[in-house]
């Protein structure tokens, strides 16, 4: 039995009810077969492997609150501190209903990969909460948030782990957060990222990874000698991923047509009005189907798998984990969609990722593809231990710069190791590389 063989066996064995972190797993480990090959008495030697697929360390709390109406409310917090080989944690917090440990574990592992590819000293890690704060007051909020951290706050820090945001988590969440580290600590340092301008942030934090998604994606099509303006582009979601891929894309000339929230999705053939969404996603907190209430080219459908039967050219999906199926690539594909690249973590299943390379498309995973969000969280970083602050051009030249660096790395890994065109293959040697001559140069811990 082979090295990766023996891993997975044993993974899935220890792991059997966490399915989204055995899914990754087995994307990555299956993906490095043919350099762990190449250098297996090394990397059994220090088990490289063994050390990788554990977490150094998982912390589970509950978080008690009050809510408005005077009643007690218990959460339960986690914090998944997976690898600090290159540097120290770095890693969203998620707050909402399907938090549960295997998908902290899951989204932590993916995070040592996306992280390594930035080329920034961060190592991996995820934290979250099965609170939800839709339908929440703001002093509801704040009290979820101050309770949390009363916990996560032992285990954090400006050179240990540096959390941020990710679904649930903005900067209303990040400064009840800071407020209250600052509060238990009496420390001002840059302990979480996504942090509001006036006490720290960064310029195109908020823009971050749905910017850094559309340079990646123009640096796919150039090199297929393509660009990315004229083509008509679907992208999944309305929150804060979707919201900047979609300005950036249509700033480069595409015509977006979809978004979608939980509930359902809509179809704008004249072309998605931006203002609009961000009015009712980002101010009111509304919902899509407003947009089709005020927009009469618009349709609004129910559900969120159909958003993938829309014909289009690129396809990018900005949700949620698995939100495309094998029917849904089959669905793309058949209707022409020639390019994905993805925005969420692990969007698609491991059947709808084969179908892709298969056929064929363009793919650019989310390890590579919506790593400009960590990779501006690392440069808010920087600026906080320079007590400096950069200006918005220079902070979007770093992310476009970083994110052409990761296709660039992403594409000559697959290419040295016989996987041309392969960015899932390319993109998981390219991380693992970096992180496994770390862990092998610091011995056994």
């Amino acid at each position: 039995m082979s090295y990766v063989d023996e891993v997975l066996a044993s993974v899935k064995e220890k792991n059997a009810s966490e399915p989204e972190f055995l899914q990754a797993v087995t994307e990555v480990l299956e993906s490095l077969r043919s350099v762990v090959d190449k250098n297996e008495a090394k990397y059994r030697e220090y088990g490289i492997l063994e050390r990788l697929v554990e977490p150094e360390r998982v912390i589970s709390f509950r978080v008690p609150w009050v809510d408005d109406k005077g009643q007690v409310r218990v959460n339960r917090g986690y914090r998944i501190e997976f690898n600090s080989a290159i540097g120290p944690y770095k890693g969203g917090l998620r707050f909402h209903p399907s938090v549960n440990q295997g998908i902290l574990k899951f989204l932590g592992f993916e995070q040592i990969f996306k992280n390594s590819l930035t080329s920034l000293p961060i190592g991996g890690g995820k934290g979250g909460a099965d609170f939800d704060p839709k339908g929440k007051s703001d002093r509801e909020v704040m009290a979820f948030c101050q309770s949390f951290m009363n916990e996560l706050y032992r285990h954090i820090g400006a050179d240990t782990d540096v959390p941020a945001g990710d679904i649930g988590v903005g900067g209303r969440e990040i400064g009840y957060l800071f407020g209250q580290y600052k509060r238990l600590t009496g420390l001002y340092e840059g302990v979480l990222t996504g942090k509001g301008l006036t006490y720290g942030g960064s310029l195109v934090r908020t823009q971050a990874t749905g910017y850094g998604l559309i340079y990646i994606l123009d640096e796919m099509l150039k090199h297929k000698g393509e660009s990315i303006e004229g083509k008509r582009v679907v992208i999944s979601g309305s929150g804060n991923v979707a919201i900047y891929a979609c300005e950036k894309a249509q700033e480069l000339g595409a015509k977006v047509i979809t978004m979608s929230d939980s509930n359902g999705y809509i179809v704008d053939e004249a072309g998605i009005d931006l203002s609009l969404v961000k009015e009712i996603k980002e101010v009111r907190r509304g919902r899509i189907k407003e947009y089709a209430e005020k927009v009469p080219t618009a349709q609004y459908h129910e559900g969120c798998s159909g958003v993938w039967g829309v014909a289009c050219d690129i396809a990018l999906p900005c949700a949620t984990q698995n939100e495309i199926d094998l029917n849904s690539a089959e669905l793309l594909v058949k209707n022409g969609c020639t390019a994905v690249a993805e925005g969420a973590n692990m969007p698609s299943t491991l059947e709808a990722s084969k179908y892709f390379l298969d056929n064929k498309i363009n793919y650019m995973p989310a390890k590579a593809a919506n790593a400009g969000g960590v990779a501006v969280s690392a440069l808010e970083m920087s600026q906080n231990s320079e007590r400096l602050s950069w200006s918005f051009e220079e902070v979007d030249k770093r992310l476009k710069d970083i994110m052409a660096n990761i296709y660039k790395m992403t594409s000559e890994a697959a290419k040295k190791y016989g996987h041309e065109g392969d960015f899932v293959t390319g993109a998981n040697i390219a991380g693992f590389e970096k992180v496994a001559e770390a862990m092998m140069a610091q011995g056994v811990c």
